[in-house]
């Protein structure tokens, strides 16, 4: 406790979900440190550590949660963003296991929130939503690398070193999302279009998934209310409960964005990511534990992030905030 607020410590805290997780945190009056290898570009929010958590020892980062004493940590480490598949088991699989090990090794007994990845659950039959109790047969490197993570958080709660819930996240979107995502990569083509007033073509691998979305702040108030709840050893999936075409998620954004745009799929050399046609959670199991349920909407999700590009790369003429409800045009689930 610091001055009677709560403190929290995030790890991967910087990055695209870790922000949210962080200010939805201190957003609700706690204290908020959150830990990387690198600062946060710009005013900060929070107070921050650098720590280059794959360099450091379990000693290390146990001294550190001592010092803090925080009454929850959040591990949002393993973001597959711009991380080559040769890499995934160091940074989504090792990272938590330190984290584990410096609990087994620090005085404070802090609840640990584990964010774990849909991909965890390997291929998904179209149609509906996961069976949250199938046996998980990821099929590619980062699910795989994300599942062994979340097997050694279930194993150290059901062996009482620590009082961890595990939030397996389905594709988080909203402000901040990455340039190298799809949206990002959509906005990367729209905003010069929009500065320059010639029509954008935006060209993409064939659009043919259909994916469960999360607004990402959302996804941070899953988190929130994780860290509150008695709910232990437990793996519990975020998302909305519908498998949108991620092609109306990109017709979404243009038609949010104003900007005329041409979009072309084209065979591109095969990626991880696509090999993941359908996925879709039920979100009633984490309604019951958590009482949480998603808020906002794709429209809005989509509708921020673009507002958030337009503040960070100014076009004039464009920074004014749509109106809630401008677009009659939400992506549908079918």
């Amino acid at each position: 406790m610091t001055g009677g607020r709560t403190r929290v410590v995030v790890l991967g805290g910087t990055g695209f979900v870790g922000r949210h997780v962080a200010d939805a945190f201190a957003d609700t009056g706690h204290d908020v440190l959150t830990v990387a290898r690198r600062a946060p570009t710009g005013r900060r929010r929070h107070r921050f550590t650098a720590l280059d958590l794959g360099g450091t020892d379990p000693e290390t980062l146990a001294r550190l949660l001592d010092t803090e004493g925080p009454a929850s940590v959040v591990d949002a480490t393993g973001s597959s963003w711009g991380l080559a598949p040769d890499r995934m088991a160091e940074r989504c699989t090792r990272l938590s296991g330190l984290l584990l090990a410096a609990l087994r090794r620090a005085d404070c007994r802090p609840r640990l929130v584990h964010l774990g990845s849909v991909l965890e659950l390997g291929p998904q039959r179209p149609g509906g939503p996961a069976d949250p109790h199938r046996t998980p047969s990821p099929n590619t490197p980062y699910g795989r690398a994300k599942l062994a993570a979340t097997r050694a958080v279930l194993a150290a709660a059901d062996s009482g070193h620590v009082d961890a819930v595990v939030l397996r996240l389905v594709n988080a979107v909203g402000p901040g999302l990455p340039a190298t995502s799809l949206l990002g990569r959509v906005a990367g083509a729209l905003v010069p279009a929009a500065r320059t007033g010639v029509a954008a073509q935006v060209t993409l691998a064939p659009l043919v998934a259909r994916r469960d979305f999360v607004d990402v702040r959302d996804a941070a108030a899953a988190v929130l209310a994780a860290a509150g709840r008695p709910v232990t050893g437990r793996v519990l999936d975020i998302g909305r409960g519908e498998a949108v075409p991620v092609r109306a998620l990109v017709r979404l954004l243009v038609e949010v964005s104003g900007v005329p745009a041409t979009v072309v799929e084209r065979a591109e050399p095969p990626d991880w990511r696509a090999a993941t046609e359908w996925s879709c959670v039920d979100p009633a199991p984490a309604a019951a534990a958590l009482g949480w349920r998603p808020r906002r909407d794709l429209h809005r999700a989509v509708t921020d992030f673009w507002h958030d590009e337009l503040r960070r790369h100014p076009v004039a003429g464009l920074g004014e905030p749509m109106v809630a409800g401008e677009s009659r045009h939400p992506p549908r689930a079918s």
